[in-house]
């Protein structure tokens, strides 16, 4: 299975208008080998049928070093999983200062929170050195959980472990933050 004809199309012409190119499928994603999958938290459940099962439903992302992946401020029903490459996570305060909130490596996965709810994308990813990326769509998750359930909740489960993780994270960071802003507060 792969994606309706129609939003293979949509996505497909999304990419192109941002000067990306889309070919193919992730066939044999298994074959990046085991160290791999156990790099990439998205697949580290999946077993190399299931993995493969899943990479030849994801259209293969290919971006030059400079380009933009994910734009802020897009709308989207997709995620990125990186197989190779290095990309930068920029977001953009409303003033236009730009502040890199990670550098993400092959086996990340970047735009889960837009691919989920459909809100407008937080930040921008942009390839630091040539990327090739599997694009996992809203809709390929439907029908993995409609024909494939076992893969289908591994996914849901690993997406939701790994945006609780984020949460977690962004969390102890404000903290820190806010203890450095605040005087200590002291009882009288």
């Amino acid at each position: 299975m792969s994606l309706p004809s129609q939003d293979q199309l949509q996505l497909r012409a999304h990419f192109e208008r941002a000067g990306l190119s889309v070919e193919g499928v992730c066939d044999q994603l298994s074959s990046l080998g085991e160290h791999w999958r156990q790099t990439a938290a998205l697949l580290e459940d999946l077993t190399p049928g299931e993995t493969d099962i899943l990479g030849q439903m994801m259209p293969t992302l290919r971006a030059r070093a400079g380009q933009t992946v994910i734009e802020q401020g897009d709308v989207g029903d997709w995620m990125l999983l990186v197989l190779e490459g290095t990309v930068d996570v920029i977001k953009r305060s409303d003033s236009g200062v730009a502040s890199r909130l990670a550098v993400v490596k092959a086996g990340a996965s970047i735009g889960e929170m837009s691919m989920l709810d459909s809100a407008p994308r937080y930040a921008s990813c942009i390839a630091i050195e040539d990327v090739r990326a599997g694009i996992l769509p809203r809709a390929v998750i439907t029908h993995l959980i409609q024909a494939h359930p076992a893969i289908g909740a591994k996914i849901l489960v690993k997406l939701t472990q790994l945006l609780a993780q984020r949460l977690r994270n962004t969390s102890n960071r404000l903290v820190k933050v806010l203890q450095h802003q605040e005087p200590d507060y002291t009882p009288d």
